[in-house]
């Protein structure tokens, strides 16, 4: 579970943007940054600040991952053929965490890793509670039996909040999802603008 889980919000008051697309963030009412210096003027970022900025919102949006395991999902994109970006957001959307917020099963990403932790998800029928739990096309989600009448799911369900993306297939009445492929960047319904380039040149420097 994130370390942050309790202050997520202050990460869109310190990027600058509402990363999850939240009505409750308090980025919509205070659009700058937390602290007592948080309303002072920006001054432009260098390229490098330009770099962090686009790494921290990107390892923020998916809960805040850790630095160092976010480093290891990067290593291993930069191992793949293709595209070192497209590769980087292969790998966060095949996360456990990241398939059971996208199928509307919970309200946040933050959420999803604690429901995953919590032992409430299966995968292709075997209990699962490692949120980063890599997942391949084809393999099938499902919620365990006594997280299927849990507020908290249903809620989510019925949220209009924001939609399942099109490579993830979900059934609600099952309770089960499915990852049909692996998504591109421009697949990946991100409510502010993602620039994994820009990952890539921060550790490439």
């Amino acid at each position: 579970m994130s370390k942050r889980h309790t202050t997520k919000y202050k990460l869109d008051r310190r990027m600058g943007e509402n990363i999850w697309g939240r009505p409750k963030s308090p980025f919509n009412k205070r659009d700058y940054a937390p602290g007592q210096h948080g309303q002072r003027r920006k001054g432009k970022l260098s390229d490098f600040g330009l770099q962090l900025m686009a790494k921290q919102k990107l390892k923020g949006y998916y809960g805040d991952i850790t630095e160092k395991q976010f480093r290891r999902i990067y290593d291993e994109a930069v191992r793949r053929k293709g595209n070192t970006s497209e590769n980087l957001i292969g790998l966060l959307e095949r996360r456990l965490d990241a398939v059971v917020y996208r199928a509307k099963f919970v309200p946040t990403i933050f959420a999803a890793r604690q429901f995953v932790n919590h032992g409430h998800v299966s995968v292709n029928g075997v209990r699962t509670n490692i949120p980063s739990y890599r997942l391949r096309e084809g393999d099938v989600v499902e919620l365990r039996s006594k997280a299927r009448q849990m507020a908290l799911v249903l809620e989510a369900i019925e949220s209009p909040e924001r939609d399942v993306p099109d490579y993830v297939e979900v059934d609600h009445r099952k309770m089960s999802a499915r990852l049909t492929r692996i998504p591109l960047l421009a697949d990946v319904p991100y409510p502010c603008h993602m620039e994994p380039n820009l990952v890539v040149e921060f550790y490439s420097a």
